[in-house]
C-alpha cells in the first residue's frame, strides 16, 4: 500500500507543478474514461426494491406529470 501512496503523491506533485494544459487535459481524460468503464454501482436490496416498485407503477400507469407535481408542491409549500 505504501507503493500506491508514493505513486499518488508523485503524480500529485507533478500535476501541481506542470503548466502544460494539454498534459492536464490528457490526464483528466484518462481518469474520466477509466472511471466510467470500471465503476460499478452496487445497490442495496432496499434500492432494488424501490426501483422494482417504480417499474410496477409505470406499467400500471400510476404516474403524475411534472406540471401536476409542481402544483402539488406549491400547494404543500403554501
Amino acid at each position: 500500500m505504501a507503493a500506491i501512496n508514493t505513486i499518488k503523491n508523485n503524480l500529485i506533485d507533478r500535476i501541481l507543478a506542470t503548466k502544460n494544459e494539454k498534459l492536464l487535459t490528457a490526464i483528466s481524460n484518462i481518469f474520466e474514461s477509466t472511471q466510467s468503464e470500471n465503476q460499478k454501482i452496487i445497490l442495496e436490496s432496499e434500492q432494488i426494491e424501490m426501483l422494482q416498485l417504480s417499474d410496477k407503477d409505470i406499467l400500471e400507469g400510476n404516474l403524475i406529470s411534472e406540471s401536476d407535481l409542481n402544483k402539488l408542491d406549491q400547494e404543500w409549500l403554501a
